[in-house]
């Protein structure tokens, strides 16, 4: 998937003959925090309502100020997922799409993201989650497949989570199934730890119960 498949068709640009009043309109009709300044197809920089309020510009247009105007923005050919990472870094409600002409096309937004995301990590999917503990170093994806589809199931997606000045990470896996028992008992004989597991309550129930015998018999050794 790339920047250009995901150009929203409804959110529009400003000129610097709009007012901030209407700028904040249609931040409010379509529920973003930013929008694209743009004259013919140059793009001059992204406005974002703080920066409305602030300079009071509430009833004039939006080219009577003189604004530090940020202007992040990617190419139409680059892949969605940096698109989503300069979302991210920069914390942007809209990403603005250019050319190779640097030509302006459009915006993405939050909301369209978010939509992609879920698509592509399978979360309307129905199934369970299993979310792994483990050093960086020790992670193998093929051996985390392989104890999911030894118990005859398959990984929807999984993404990883790098731990802010450690060397620890999560790896979160959704899988096909809601009964997850086996499939976690199998990742804590390979030393694997459990940080959390979603699924239904009666197969959280089971696995205490197993949990609970296999700690009994053990006393009883």
């Amino acid at each position: 998937m790339l920047a250009k498949d995901l150009i929203s068709d409804v959110i529009p640009a400003l000129r610097t003959s709009d007012s901030g009043q209407k700028a904040l309109y249609w931040m409010d009709i379509f529920r973003i925090s930013h929008l694209p300044i743009v004259n013919n197809l140059d793009f001059l920089g992204l406005i974002s309502d703080k920066d409305i309020y602030d300079n009071n510009m509430a009833e004039e247009p939006i080219g009577n100020h003189n604004l530090s105007l940020f202007s992040p923005f990617v190419i139409y050919d680059q892949h969605i997922y940096e698109v989503m990472e300069l979302a991210s870094e920069l914390q942007l409600s809209v990403v603005p799409v250019l050319n190779n002409e640097n030509q302006y096309q459009g915006v993405i937004t939050l909301t369209d993201l978010l939509h992609y995301f879920a698509d592509v990590s399978a979360l309307r999917q129905p199934g369970g989650i299993i979310v792994l503990d483990l050093n960086a170093n020790d992670y193998s994806l093929s051996e985390i497949a392989q104890i999911v589809e030894s118990n005859d199931a398959k990984i929807l997606s999984c993404y990883i989570t790098s731990l802010a000045d450690s060397t620890k990470m999560e790896v979160t896996l959704k899988i096909n199934r809601k009964e997850l028992t086996s499939i976690i008992q199998t990742f804590v004989r390979y030393n694997y730890i459990i940080k959390a597991s979603f699924m239904d309550e009666n197969d959280l129930n089971s696995l205490y119960e197993n949990r609970y015998d296999s700690f009994m018999k053990y006393l009883s050794i």
